[in-house]
């Protein structure tokens, strides 16, 4: 893909566009979508974010999309980098993008903070998207489940231990 480049989200366009790209990958997947453009520009910003992005670009038009986040792993012994979501365009598919953009987003998160490895969920239901993971090299840890608790279970047990 000649003309492609990949940049840091920084600015508010960035964050538009990176909206865009994620509300995208939502209705790929049949997600539910309540993040906004303003809640990733607070995730994102600051002297300690809770998340980095990048955007794939040829050109005016965005083709691909990496929002991230640090992790430590007593496992792994080292600093990771957690990929919450990873989008690549229909018509980029199939051409090495979500690979580029892989390798870009652990690229970045070295430099940050010196990460070593990924680590990422892929839904059961997501065949295509497990087979490419897996064709990367990426392992199921089938030993440890997801467990999250959401907003409002969080600031009970905030509220409960208050």
């Amino acid at each position: 893909m000649t003309g492609l480049f990949f940049r840091p989200v920084e600015t508010k366009d960035d964050v538009v566009r990176l909206d865009r790209a994620l509300r995208a990958l939502s209705g790929d997947l049949g997600d539910d979508h309540a993040s906004t453009a303003a809640a990733l520009a607070v995730a994102i910003e600051g002297p300690h974010p809770a998340a980095w992005a990048l955007l794939a670009q040829k050109g005016d038009e965005t083709l691909g999309a990496a929002l991230f986040s640090p992790v430590f792993s007593t496992v792994e012994g080292a600093a990771g980098v957690y990929v919450s979501d990873l989008w690549v365009a229909q018509s980029a598919r199939g051409r090495g993008l979500g690979r580029r953009l892989l390798a870009e987003t652990v690229a970045r998160a070295a430099r940050l903070w010196r990460a070593e490895w990924i680590t990422l969920a892929v839904y059961a239901e997501s065949a295509a998207s497990r087979r490419f993971y897996e064709r990367l090299g990426f392992v199921p840890r089938t030993a440890a489940g997801t467990m999250v608790l959401t907003r409002d279970g969080t600031q009970r047990l905030t509220r409960e231990t208050e």
